[in-house]
């Protein structure tokens, strides 16, 4: 970075994350000068509105009550259905769906190194980024229904409110038929539980506030139990610094909003708050590894990011990525590499209603190598984790975003975890491009998933800027793969360890195998898919949807966060899967106003109204229930 470069104090950047959250308090406007508004209607009443980009748009809205200590004010989902898709798209037949939370783009977008070099005037920021007036932020419903002649069309906006700038981020991994699906807003930690039964409209079940969740903020990732409720990992320390007194009674001292430790929350199928869980061991962590600003009294790397449930074992995975009060401020230039976490963490949730944690383990990193910069080693930024799926395995995969690595635990239920590097994000870019290197370093993997049968493992690579390592970096395609894992969740004594052996040298028989791989923005380095999702359906003779283990669909987001200077653009995409892992773009699923393959989310136009680009970071494949074996 430049010598002239700011540095951020602990100070500022503490009051910068309390003002992050305060856009709980922001609502949207009543009206824009250059926004024609539609009364929001009530409970049950249909408004009818004429689009120039749409049509006819139907407008419904359904509401639930606050808990009235931020805000009197209802919370509500309000459905722009185009008419013309309004009933079962253009043919008939059963309905696919992919929603897709996403945000609106606005001027608070702007990174922090951009920020930076503004001059002081306060219009410039609005300049400098498009779309700056804020817009809602929405769940998009896109008919993704094989071989119909509306599919890749856009069917509904179902805008949340009346808080904007929440910065949609996750979803669960999959939904499966009656699934409440819950979504969270990175920034503002709320929770949104939405019912889509009746798709292609959407009902809100209920919402959390941070006020809901004062052991915790900054919400990412959920997963759904059989029995409806769902764990969220909150990446962030308590809403407030100090001790904190959770659910089964256990204290833990904390650094404030967007900081540490986080913890997991326990919703029922409503948004009601069950429980709130210390990702954060009483012990403390490794104040060598686990930095905190400002440092806590206990030094702590418990920031729980991805996370994965194995209820017939009992057992929870979480993965540590980094204190996410660095995500929002200033993630280029971090006071420290390790703020960046290594951790893995396993929970027992025999008591689904107070989980515990287990186990604490560090990934390992290559003796062989020691990088210049910490933010490199194989460890470094672990964001996601998946578990194995069939009853016979108790396998579980983590994966970092900076050290570019997926490690393999063969039995999560162990009393000791054996992690192991198996895969090495390097060995996937010549696939994307033939002219790439294979620099693993910085080349920002995302989601990972096991198929159902255990027989792949899908991941999304954004790929790496260029010259984030060094001037002469020529940066990395990004794009999605498939693993064929099978040999490895199989083994009886896994040999597998890509740190055991010099690189160059033959791996083990039962290490990872490309299966496939499809570049996306190829010639764009940086430019590939953050998240995905698998499509866990397929159209029975019947003509009633089921699930099954061999997905044919994948689906990727190239967005990241605004905030922390990822250059992503706005695209959604599907991706064929074949019966042997192989990828392929589905060429068929093309933007409805560029006919261009990818679904692109930068636009002047929504049924919602004329609000400009929006951020789409989570995809889930959906069915109406009554379509739904």
């Amino acid at each position: 970075m430049p010598a002239t470069r700011r540095r951020l104090t602990p100070a500022v950047m503490l009051a910068a994350a309390l003002l992050a959250s305060a856009s709980l308090l922001v609502t949207h406007p009543d009206a824009d000068a250059n926004v024609p508004v539609v009364p929001t209607p009530a409970d049950g009443e249909v408004l009818v509105k004429d689009t120039d980009a749409y049509g006819e748009v139907l407008v419904s809205t359904s509401r639930v009550q606050g808990n009235g200590q931020l805000t009197d004010q209802a919370f509500t989902v309000t459905n722009h259905v185009v008419s013309e898709y309004a009933q079962q798209g253009t043919d008939g037949k059963p309905q696919e769906y992919l929603l897709v939370w996403a945000g609106d783009e606005n001027a608070a977008d702007t990174a922090v190194h951009d920020a930076e070099t503004l001059p002081d005037s306060l219009l410039d920021p609005v300049n400098k980024v498009k779309n700056a007036s804020v817009g809602p932020d929405f769940l998009a419903v896109i008919d993704v229904t094989e071989g119909s002649p509306s599919y890749g069309k856009l069917v509904n906006t179902a805008t949340v409110g009346p808080l904007v700038s929440n910065e949609p981020h996750h979803m669960q991994y999959t939904w499966s038929k009656g699934d409440t699906v819950f979504a969270g807003g990175l920034f503002n930690s709320m929770t949104y539980a939405f019912d889509v039964s009746d798709l292609p409209e959407i009902k809100l079940k209920g919402v959390s506030t941070p006020v809901d969740t004062p052991g915790g903020s900054v919400p990412d990732a959920y997963s759904v139990l059989e029995d409806g409720t769902a764990y969220a990992t909150y990446m962030g320390g308590p809403v407030l610094p100090g001790p904190h007194r959770y659910s089964d009674g256990s204290v833990r001292t904390g650094n404030g909003y967007a900081g540490s430790p986080g913890e997991v929350v326990r919703f029922d199928e409503n948004g009601n708050v069950l429980s709130e869980s210390p990702a954060a061991t009483s012990q403390g962590g490794d104040p060598e590894q686990c930095k905190n600003i400002p440092q806590v009294d206990k030094a702590t790397c418990a920031n729980p990011h991805g996370i994965q449930v194995r209820e017939d074992l009992d057992t929870m995975v979480t993965g540590d990525f980094v204190e996410p009060r660095t995500l929002i401020l200033d993630p280029i230039d971090p006071p420290s590499p390790y703020l960046f976490r290594s951790t893995v963490r396993i929970w027992d949730i025999s008591d689904r209603n107070h989980p515990k944690v287990t186990s604490v383990q560090r990934l390992p990193d290559d003796p062989q190598e020691d990088p210049e910069d910490p933010r490199h080693r194989d460890s470094s930024g672990l964001m996601e984790v998946t578990v194995t799926q069939q009853p016979e395995h108790k396998g579980a995969f983590a994966q970092t975003m900076q050290g570019g690595a997926i490690y393999y635990a063969p039995d999560i239920t162990a009393q000791k975890l054996q992690w192991r590097k198996v895969w090495d994000d390097g060995d996937a870019l010549k696939a994307f491009h033939p002219s790439s290197g294979s620099e693993a370093a910085d080349t920002n993997g995302g989601w990972i998933q096991t198929s159902a049968n255990d027989q792949f493992l899908y991941h999304t690579i954004m790929g790496r800027e260029k010259g984030a390592l060094g001037s002469d970096d020529p940066g990395a395609p990004g794009g999605m793969i498939s693993l064929d894992i099978s040999k490895l969740v199989n083994a009886e004594n896994p040999r597998c360890d890509l740190h055991s052996k010099p690189k160059g040298k033959p791996k083990s028989a039962d290490c990872p195998t490309l299966a496939g791989a499809a570049g996306i923005n190829r010639d764009q380095p940086g430019k590939g898919p953050h998240f995905g999702t698998v499509d866990n359906f397929e159209l029975g003779p019947d003509g009633k949807y089921r699930e099954t283990d061999q997905p044919d669909r994948l689906a990727g987001t190239d967005y990241f966060v605004a905030r922390a200077g990822h250059r992503t653009d706005h695209k959604l995409w599907v991706t064929d899967v074949g019966e042997n892992g192989e990828l392929s773009v589905d060429d068929n699923f093309r933007d409805e106003a560029t006919n261009s393959p990818g679904w692109d989310f930068n636009r002047d136009a929504w049924p919602h109204g004329p609000f400009g680009n929006a951020k789409p970071h989570k995809g889930l494949f959906v069915v109406a229930d009554q379509d739904v074996e």
